[in-house]
């Protein structure tokens, strides 16, 4: 017999997708302890469990992927080769439509890029507070992209309107926003998009400033800290409207000392997940009723879990450096925020990992 456990190590198959084909009544253990409720598997389940990672892998959907267990477990390979191609189809019939539709908005792209609409980039200079825009640095840093094929995102942006600088990293799994006050700009919204050694360059030179002047013009940056000076060119490639996804509907608050939480994930029990061939770990968080926030371990189950990347979730404490910390919940696919109490201004976004199929 095998735990649940050892079911997923060897199986392929994660303990919480496990959890959920018993629910469904594809994979149920052979035996469940009626007083811990621990699942054990009998050793012929094992065979089975590794075809259903292996369908799994395809997306068939449920029903298809009873029928196919059924078959296998009876021997009846006709039955299986006809799901098997009949989804097979399904999925090539899928991709060409995919393929007319990825086609179709390449010609809209063509379009926009042939008819551009009115650029937010102008010419700007503004004074910042040194000490302000290198805490904005700071706390964004660590949200910056690295996938070469995502060039655009392997910045830090600027976004300058009115009185306020915006600084704002992305990596499409973790984003960060951090607001600082301008001075001398006064005019229309101004973007522009620095990329990674330049920002680092240009952070460098922020210790003991208290003013600090920026200037965006024709395609490049500058910082002048008294003195000393840093510059360079821009990133080419639209920064994605970031305002657009920072509007998250209200959820829940856990207000947490930032020590202790992190101590807490940084020990707690994580939970092993692949995705593509990557391997994370993961935290899951359980927000109770009254309002306490808690790594849960792998054991845990229940709807309103919500799993993050442990790693993301280190990196977003560390750069809030506070010693209180809000953490807001909406639903387990909305992304998690981490802010600081009383300011709407800086905060962190980490993207949900799903558990369960």
């Amino acid at each position: 017999m095998r735990s649940i456990g050892e079911m997923a190590r060897e199986s392929g198959l994660g303990v919480s997708a496990l959890r959920f084909y018993d629910r469904a009544g594809v994979l149920v253990p052979d035996q469940v302890d009626p007083v811990t409720g621990y699942r054990w598997y009998a050793p012929e389940q094992l065979g089975e469990a590794r075809v259903l990672a292996r369908l799994r892998r395809t997306g068939m959907p449920l029903a298809d992927v009873r029928l196919v267990l059924a078959g296998w477990t009876a021997a009846d390979t006709d039955l299986v080769r006809r799901l098997l191609e009949a989804h097979l189809r399904r999925l090539e019939e899928g991709l060409s439509a995919a393929r007319v539709e990825f086609s179709a908005l390449r010609d809209l792209l063509d379009d926009r890029e042939n008819f551009p609409m009115t650029s937010l980039r102008s010419a700007a200079r503004l004074s910042v507070s040194g000490p302000g825009l290198a805490a904005a640095l700071d706390a964004v840093r660590f949200a910056a992209g690295t996938d070469p094929e995502l060039p655009v995102l392997a910045g830090v942006h600027l976004d300058a309107e009115g009185d306020e600088l915006h600084v704002v990293a992305t990596d499409r799994y973790r984003m960060a926003v951090a607001r600082t006050t301008a001075v001398g700009h006064g005019g229309g919204r101004v973007q522009a998009t620095v990329p990674l050694p330049l920002a680092d360059a240009m952070r460098a030179l922020l210790d003991g400033e208290d003013e600090v002047r920026l200037a965006v013009d024709d395609g490049r940056v500058t910082l002048e800290a008294g003195d000393r000076q840093t510059g360079g060119r821009l990133l080419e490639p639209d920064f994605p409207d970031y305002r657009r996804l920072v509007r998250l509907p209200a959820g829940r608050r856990a207000e947490v000392d930032a020590s202790a939480f992190t101590e807490a994930v940084r020990t707690g029990p994580v939970r092993l997940h692949e995705d593509g061939g990557a391997k994370s770990e993961l935290t899951v968080l359980e927000l109770s009723e009254d309002g306490r926030v808690t790594p849960v371990p792998e054991g845990a189950d229940g709807p309103d879990l919500v799993a993050v990347n442990r790693a993301f979730l280190l990196d977003a404490l560390a750069a809030a450096a506070d010693d209180r910390l809000v953490l807001e919940f909406g639903a387990p696919t909305a992304p998690v925020a981490i802010r600081r109490p009383g300011d709407a201004h800086t905060f962190s976004l980490l993207m949900p990992v799903r558990l369960t199929d």
